[in-house]
């Protein structure tokens, strides 16, 4: 039973390996076929593999040669010093085959770098090693003496476990008058030997025989067991039973309950009374386990279900029922049964998983080979076909280039960013009704690459700083994020060049590479430099390196750091304006006019002037123009000559900075000598301090913008009113109207004393008007844009600080003027 057991799961072993090897020959188109003998001593040389595979002796070693062999049992190895495959441990075929034909074994060769897999077959040749034996070294008969020529009596089976010629050849029975030797062949090749009666017997010249059964086998040199066969003659009962079917072929369902029918024999004796009376029995020589799957019952010949009937274990079994009269001595007859087991879907596919690498690179090419897969199932037919999936979505797929045999191979682009790891369930259904499946799972990670670059956090920045600021002082901190991990998510920032204001922008601001912190590296002087951009780029530490970009824009804002200074009249040496006055002047006479400049910008720029002292009552002087004026008749209200007062020049700055200057008006009794004084100031202003020619230029181009744009508005008007259409029509133009005009807006360039201001005019169907000011002071070296409130119907305008900054760059030519 237990070399059964073992020959059952030698086959197994082998139809699993059959598929692998089979798969490894259609991968590397390379197997080989070896033969050795059984009881070979370890060392014994099988085959030359190196030679065979043509690879050189000295890479067996560095390429890892192994073999993997398809049982626990290690009979094979690799001599690394000749590269010969040699016998590692003593084999069995009896115990390895069990009684198959043919014994082979298969193993697989694995070298590395790059993989390589081999199969090598090996046949197991037989031996003669084993005799024919006897389970019984002796055996009793009794035989009636009325027993007629020809009465055959069932001898036990000599069992050899060699195959081929080797195995059982034939039965000798040693010399006698009354029996001869007959051997009968089953269906599956074993040879039952029968003892055959070959005259009359008379009880009274012999009692007894005494008789050796010799087997012998077909070794070179044969091998032989024996048996000895004693025959004890009776005298009476002359007719054995007899079956009227004496072979019989049944079929029977696996796992069919206990108490089935598996069939009914029938058998007849002529004999009378005792002699007559059958009773069924089994064969002694029945296995063990056919005695516990089956039962016959001694009266009725009924054979029953009384085990667990398994088709995998065995689809086929061969009974021998015994039909035995009451006679003294009794008689019997024989029938032979074959009981073929028919398979059910009883068995749920089971798997072996082999991965490759639980861990692969995210840009493998599609059609990487992540497992090999193979699946069994015990049943057989439809029930053992096994078909393998996986859940749906998963960029794998499925190939089944061999029966039972399974490939999952990539089918698509991996993206560790995407999906980290993949959790593969297989699951293997067989074709049965109703099916039966199984699941496996693995965990499957993914590799970084460096395949995405760092990204900022947004795509520009913007840093808004007072000038004067200390330097190192930190502007702001830019970041960016790689989906990447490791060493391609690490990232540093860097500033590439460029230049503002003819210098380096290094020379401005700097970045800490690691945090992305960036700080100035000098004091910013709104005065010299009001806005600058520079490009921050950041690179992982992939390989290759990957980047991004990010623009920051830095607006610097002006601070209250210059105080008014006098441009005209020249700043007089003592610190005092000196004015003649016609002692006949009136109320609102223009003594002369005042101008103070900021170098600041902005509303920091705007200036406002005052008078303070005793003398300032009788004088009033523009806030904005700085024009200076009589308030009072000087010679009326006061009999002085000589009035002395301060002139108070503030900016509009936070805080505010003031300057101030002594102004003496003395009044002149006629006005030839108060114009003789202007040429003299006149003729001592310095020429950097002299407006008139600014002033006549400015008034120029505003009479020539104001003046278009009238024309401009006068057109638009006339337009709406519909008149230049009609005139367009009489003189033969076409005209598209437009309804979904809601809003005309134009420039208008408008002057007040020193400041020059331009207005953003909206005409909506409402006729009301929207007014913006841009204005241009002429004492001051900057611009700005001055919002004046609007109606509250008005169209609501404004402008952001980088548009701002933009109009600023567009009006430099006027800056130029004005300075």
């Amino acid at each position: 039973m237990e070399s059964k057991e073992l020959f059952r799961k030698s086959l197994d072993w082998a139809a699993v390996w059959i598929v692998l090897n089979a798969l490894c020959f259609a991968t590397h188109a390379s197997e080989l076929l070896y033969s050795t003998t059984e009881e070979s001593k370890p060392g014994t040389i099988v085959g030359h593999l190196t030679k065979d595979l043509g690879i050189d002796v000295e890479v067996i070693v560095l390429r890892e040669m192994r073999i993997i062999s398809e049982s626990n049992a290690k009979y094979f190895d690799v001599d690394l010093t000749s590269g010969a495959l040699v016998v590692k441990q003593i084999m069995d075929r009896e115990r390895m085959c069990g009684g198959n034909l043919h014994c082979h074994t298969r193993i697989q060769i694995s070298l590395q770098n790059p993989l390589e897999m081999h199969s090598v077959m090996i046949e197991i040749v037989d031996v003669n090693d084993n005799a024919p034996r006897f389970q019984s070294r002796n055996t009793s008969l009794e035989v009636s003496e009325a027993a007629a020529p020809g009465t055959m009596f069932r001898l036990e089976s000599a069992h050899d476990p060699d195959v081929g010629a080797n195995s059982l050849r034939a039965y000798f029975l040693s010399q006698n008058d009354c029996f001869i030797l007959k051997v009968e062949s089953k269906s599956d090749g074993s040879k039952i030997p029968i003892l055959v009666l070959n005259k009359y017997l008379d009880r009274e010249k012999t009692s007894e025989f005494r008789l050796i059964l010799t087997a012998v086998d077909g070794g070179s040199p044969e091998k032989s067991g024996n048996s000895a066969i004693f025959i004890n003659i009776l005298d009476v009962n002359d007719n054995a039973p007899h079956f009227h079917n004496p072979a019989k072929r049944v079929t029977l369902v696996e796992n069919s309950p206990h108490g089935t029918l598996v069939t009914t024999l029938n058998a007849s004796d002529a004999d009378h009374g005792h002699n007559g009376e059958i009773s069924y029995t089994f064969d002694k020589y029945t296995p063990d386990n056919v005695l516990k799957l089956f039962s016959v019952d001694s009266m009725t010949g009924e054979v029953r279900v009384t085990g667990l009937v398994d088709h995998e274990l065995a689809n086929v079994y061969d009974v021998t029922v015994l039909a035995r009269d009451r006679g003294i001595p009794p008689m019997e007859g024989s029938c032979n049964i074959k009981i073929e087991i028919i398979d059910v879907n009883d068995n749920t596919p089971t798997f072996s998983i082999n991965v490759v690498s639980p861990v692969i690179s995210e840009n493998v090419s599609s059609g990487t080979v992540i497992a090999l897969i193979k699946i069994k199932d015990e049943d057989t037919g439809k029930n053992g076909d096994v078909s393998v999936h996986i859940q749906y979505g998963l960029p794998f797929k499925i190939s089944s280039p061999y029966k039972g045999l399974f490939t999952l191979m990539t089918d698509g682009l991996l993206d560790r960013e995407a999906v980290a790891e993949y959790t593969i369930t297989l699951t293997a259904t067989d074709s049965g009704s109703p099916p039966h499946s199984s699941e496996e799972s693995f965990v499957l990670r993914l590799s970084d690459v460096n395949d995405n670059p760092p990204v900022f956090s947004q795509p520009s920045y913007s840093i808004d700083i007072d000038e004067n600021n200390a330097p190192n002082a930190p502007l702001l901190s830019v970041s960016a994020s790689d989906p990447d991990v490791g060493e391609n998510s690490t990232v540093y920032f860097s500033i590439l060049e460029s230049e503002a204001l003819s210098r380096s922008v290094s020379s401005y601001v700097y970045i800490n590479p690691d945090s992305g912190q960036i700080y100035a590296m000098r004091k910013f002087d709104y005065e010299q430099l009001n806005a600058f951009q520079f490009i921050v780029q950041v690179l992982d530490r992939g390989a290759p390196a990957q980047s991004s970009n990010a623009t920051v824009h830095v607006f610097i804002k002006d601070q209250n750091d210059h105080p008014p200074v006098l441009i005209y009249p020249a700043p007089p040496s003592d610190g005092t304006l000196q004015f003649l006055v016609p002692s006949t002047a009136g109320i609102g006479h223009l003594i002369n006019r005042i101008t103070f400049v900021d170098g600041d910008s902005g509303h920091n720029a705007w200036l406002f002037y005052s008078l303070s002292g005793v003398g300032a009552e009788m004088f009033h002087i523009g806030a904005h123009t700085g024009e200076l004026r009589t308030a009072r008749k000087l010679i009326e209200e006061n009999s002085k000559s000589v009035f002395s007062f301060i002139v108070i020049v503030k900016d509009n700055g936070r805080p505010s900075l003031s300057t101030s200057v002594v102004v003496n008006i003395t009044l002149a009794e006629k006005a030839s000598d108060v114009l003789s004084e202007r040429r003299s100031s006149i003729s001592k202003r310095p020429a950097g301090s002299d407006l008139t020619l600014y002033l006549i230029i400015t008034l120029s181009f505003v009479i020539t913008v104001s003046f278009l744009v009238t024309i401009v508005v006068a057109v638009r008007w006339l337009s709406h009113r519909g008149y230049v259409v009609c005139l367009m029509q009489k003189l033969g133009f076409k005209h598209t109207s437009r309804e979904h005009q809601h809003n005309d807006l134009h420039l208008q360039l408008n002057t007040d004393g020193p400041i020059r201001y331009m207005e953003v005019v909206g005409a909506s169907r409402d006729l009301h008007k929207h007014m913006y000011t841009h204005g241009f002071s002429t004492i001051s070296s900057r611009s700005d844009f001055v919002f004046v409130k609007a109606p509250q119907s008005t169209l609501s305008m404004r402008l952001s600080k980088r548009l701002f900054a933009h109009s600023l760059m567009k009006v430099q030519f006027q800056k130029t003027v004005l300075r």
